[in-house]
């Protein structure tokens, strides 16, 4: 499907405009042909004081969290905020 090959690599950016990811792969619903959510790799600071490497770890964002798609994808909420929300789902 081309549009998803156009998704894969995209940013993903928070509301408040930081980076926290590029799309990984995308989940679709075959029975109505919709994205149903991205799986975003995201990249985190280990912050234990004594490594100071990055740790990559995939985080899946549902379709209802995004606000836009184009050159960037922008979400709804910070991604604490939309975290949180899956998490008590």
């Amino acid at each position: 499907m081309r549009v998803l090959r156009d998704i894969i690599g995209i940013e993903v950016l928070n509301s408040e405009i930081k980076v926290i990811g590029t799309v990984k792969d995308v989940n679709i619903d075959t029975a109505t042909n919709s994205i149903q959510s991205l799986i975003v790799k995201e990249k985190s600071e280990n912050k234990n004081g004594i490594f100071n490497k990055n740790k990559e770890t995939d985080t899946i964002i549902p379709f209802e969290m995004i606000n836009c798609i184009g050159d960037k994808i922008i979400l709804k909420q910070t991604i604490d905020e939309a975290l949180s929300i899956i998490n008590e789902l």
